[in-house]
């Protein structure tokens, strides 16, 4: 496997990343106005949506902390310099994610019987979802390479070719078959994107023999992982489960427009986070760091600057992306979106503070992260059996966890002063493609 020295413009690439992920946001944006106008019945696109969002993820976050765990420790052996256990463990983490995957696909055919009676799905619904979340699962593998060898321009086109079959897909499918079962399935046509990879197989073939990736350092790395990957979704997707769960179908499918518009939020700048933790897993010098905290200044700057355009444009935004629903639903949609948009601002604003940690291996830090998520949840679960109970508690939960991860974060900052010089561990720091 060909692999590039790691020094290079971290912001320009981190920029050019954002920029072609924000184009695909916005076509999927446009899928969801797709779908509330092919899906107008009462709770039908948010039963999708949900599906989509809320229930897929939570089926496959086993292969998701793989892919944290790899991706690290790919950026970590090119940043030293050792090509020879990066060889060896490129082979022995593919037989990882392959053995994890079947582990998160058995745990997940297990898993769905009492998911679907406590979050109320029909049974069709959360068969094809499972069946959905299976195939998709084995797209974990190469998200984990691209990012972990800082081909982010290869995961952008993924991400982009991905959206255009997931568009038309699902313009076609849903036209002829509309309900949410078919725009699940549409969804999934997306995940076909990553058989571009085919192009570079040669660059992704590890050379050596395979090493397995079972130590102690691993292993440790890999439970920290399953912390700060289930807290990120607790924080961004959890809320969907407690809509779906007691929400009534009008009032499901305006939060969820709501929701999606302030998701939008997130994804359009989350892009900027996956450069910034193959960076920081790579390099912990002063120069590095200099690099990585004006990526997340610009981060915050983009995130917050997108929410005041949300807000201020909310009625334009719910218009278009809602308007296959009633003008009762779009108002409704409306006057969740400011409580929605605070809350995303303050989750959004967590997670780059989750991934530093994660990639430091801070481990106290990347701990709590994932006991903060938790706590959050719960706080929701209780409290959020109406729209007004949810939105009311969301901006003031999400604010108390972002404050306790902050102070945190800073003290241990304030405690790990990074080496000076552009080096990390005697090798160049990793030149992000």
């Amino acid at each position: 496997m060909k692999t590039r020295p790691l020094t290079g413009n971290l912001l320009q690439s981190g920029v050019v990343f954002a920029a072609i992920s924000f184009i695909t946001a916005m076509g999927n944006m446009g899928f969801n106005a797709v779908m509330t106008r092919h899906l107008p019945g009462a709770g039908q696109y948010s039963n999708a949506n949900s599906a989509l969002n809320g229930l897929m993820p939570l089926l496959g976050l086993i292969p998701s902390i793989a892919t944290f765990t790899v991706t690290h420790f790919i950026a970590h052996f090119i940043a030293v310099g050792d090509h020879a256990r990066l060889q060896g463990l490129l082979g022995g983490c593919r037989r990882l994610l392959f053995r994890l995957t079947i582990v998160g696909s058995v745990a997940a055919v297990v898993a769905v019987e009492p998911l679907r009676r406590f979050f109320g799905y029909t049974q069709s619904l959360m068969l094809v979802t499972l069946a959905c979340t299976l195939i998709s699962l084995w797209a974990s593998l190469a998200t984990a390479l691209c990012q972990g060898l800082a081909w982010f321009k290869r995961l952008a086109l993924i991400g982009l070719l991905g959206m255009l079959l997931r568009v038309v897909c699902g313009w076609f499918i849903t036209l002829k078959w509309p309900c949410p079962e078919t725009a699940v399935l549409a969804s999934t046509a997306a995940l076909a994107a990553n058989l571009i990879l085919l192009f570079w197989r040669e660059e992704m073939s590890p050379r050596g023999e395979a090493v397995s990736p079972w130590d102690r350092e691993f292993v440790y790395y890999l439970g920290i992982c399953a912390a700060v990957v289930t807290g990120n979704y607790l924080f961004t997707q959890g809320d969907l489960l407690i809509a779906q769960k007691y929400f009534p179908g009008s009032k499901n499918d305006a939060y969820g427009c709501a929701e999606r518009l302030a998701v939008a939020l997130w994804f359009g700048v989350a892009p900027l986070l996956t450069v910034l933790f193959t960076s920081r897993s790579g390099a912990r010098s002063s120069h590095a760091a200099a690099e990585q905290l004006k990526l997340l200044a610009l981060y915050a700057g983009a995130l917050l600057l997108g929410a005041g355009v949300l807000i201020s444009l909310r009625g334009i935004w719910v218009r278009i992306l809602a308007g296959g629903f009633s003008p009762q639903v779009q108002a409704e949609a409306q006057a969740m979106v400011c409580p929605l948009a605070v809350t995303i601002v303050f989750v959004a604003l967590l997670q780059p503070l989750a991934y530093w940690s994660l990639a430091s291996r801070w481990w106290k830090n990347a701990f709590l992260y994932g006991l903060l998520g938790l706590g959050y949840w719960l706080t929701l679960l209780a409290r959020g059996h109406t729209p007004e109970g949810l939105l009311q508690t969301m901006p003031v939960a999400a604010g108390i966890a972002f404050g306790v991860l902050f102070a945190a974060w800073w003290i241990t900052l304030r405690r790990h002063v990074p080496a000076p010089g552009p080096i990390h561990d005697g090798a160049p720091a990793a030149k992000p493609e």
